[in-house]
C-alpha cells in the first residue's frame, strides 16, 4: 500500500524562546530514520513558527496548530491559511479535540476549515476522536464516522490529508489506547473510508494515532497494520520524541 509512516509533534501552548531552541537543538542532534521511512512534522505555537522553520533540520517540517476558516480580514486573533502559506508553513492541524471542546468547534466547522486550508495549498492533519463517555456508551465508531463525514462531504482530493484518531480520554491523561483498541478503530475507519469515499482513498490515506504516545508505548502501537504513525503531545517536547519517530522502523523491518 506504500503508506509512509507519519509522526507529528503537537507542542500545544508551550514554550519560551529558550525552551524552543533547546527542543530544536535536540531534534537537530538526534539520529532519526530517513525520510524514505518516516515523515516528521512538528507544530510549535504560531509565534515560534518562523524561528523553528529556520533553525530546524530540513527533513523535519513544521505545522500550525490551527487556522481560520476563510480568508483573512476582520477576525481578531485568528491566523489565515494564506498567512501560513506566505510563511512557507506546509502543514496545519485542524479539528483537535481541544479546539472542539474548549472553543466549541463543530464537526461542520472543522470540515469547512479542512476544505479551505486544502484549497489554499496547505496539507492537513485532521483530528477525530471520542470522549470517555462516548466510548463507554459504545458509540466510538459512530462519533468518529460523523466527524469524518463532515470532512468527506467537503473535499474531493485526499492526497494532502492525514487523519489523526485521538481518543479524547487518552489525551494528556497518561492513558493510552491498547494496541488492539487503536487498531480496531483505525481498521473500522479505513473500512468506512472504503465504503463512503473510495477503496483507493482508504488504502492510501494515513491514519495516525494520538493520545499519550510515549517512547515506551510507540513500538507496539506502530506494529499494528492500520496504525500509520502518531500525533504526539507532551512527549514531543522531550528527547524521547526521537524514539517515537524511530518507531517507524518497525514498519520497514
Amino acid at each position: 500500500m506504500g503508506r509512509k509512516f507519519f509522526v507529528g509533534g503537537n507542542w500545544k501552548c508551550n514554550g519560551t524562546v529558550e525552551q524552543v531552541e533547546s527542543i530544536v537543538n535536540t531534534l537537530n542532534a538526534g539520529q532519526i530514520a530517513s525520510t524514505d521511512v518516516v515523515e516528521v512534522v512538528v507544530s510549535p505555537p504560531y509565534v515560534f513558527l518562523p524561528t523553528v522553520k529556520a533553525k530546524l533540520r530540513p527533513e523535519i517540517q513544521v505545522a500550525a496548530q490551527n487556522c481560520w476558516v476563510k480568508k483573512g480580514g476582520a477576525f481578531t486573533g485568528e491566523v489565515s491559511a494564506e498567512m501560513l502559506v506566505n510563511l512557507g508553513v506546509p502543514w496545519v492541524i485542524l479539528g483537535h479535540s481541544e479546539r472542539r471542546s474548549l472553543m466549541g468547534e463543530s464537526s461542520e466547522f472543522v470540515g469547512e476549515k479542512v476544505a479551505y486550508a486544502l484549497a489554499q495549498g496547505l496539507k492537513v492533519i485532521a483530528c477525530v476522536g471520542e470522549t470517555l463517555e462516548q466510548r463507554e456508551a459504545g458509540s466510538t465508531m459512530e462519533v468518529v464516522a460523523e466527524q469524518t463525514k463532515a470532512i468527506t462531504g467537503k473535499i474531493k482530493d485526499w492526497t494532502n490529508v492525514v487523519v489523526a484518531y485521538e481518543p479524547v480520554w487518552a489525551i494528556g491523561t497518561g492513558k493510552v489506547a491498547t494496541p488492539a483498541q487503536a487498531q480496531e478503530v483505525h481498521a473500522n475507519l479505513r473500512d468506512w473510508l472504503k465504503t463512503n469515499v473510495s477503496p483507493e482513498v482508504a488504502a492510501s490515506t494515513r491514519i495516525i494515532y494520538g493520545g499519550s504516545v510515549t517512547g515506551a508505548s510507540c513500538k507496539e502501537l506502530a506494529g499494528q497494520p492500520d496504525v500509520d504513525g502518531f500525533l504526539v503531545g507532551g512527549a514531543s517536547l522531550k528527547p524521547e520524541f526521537i524514539d517515537i519517530i524511530n518507531a517507524a522502523t518497525v514498519k520497514s523491518a
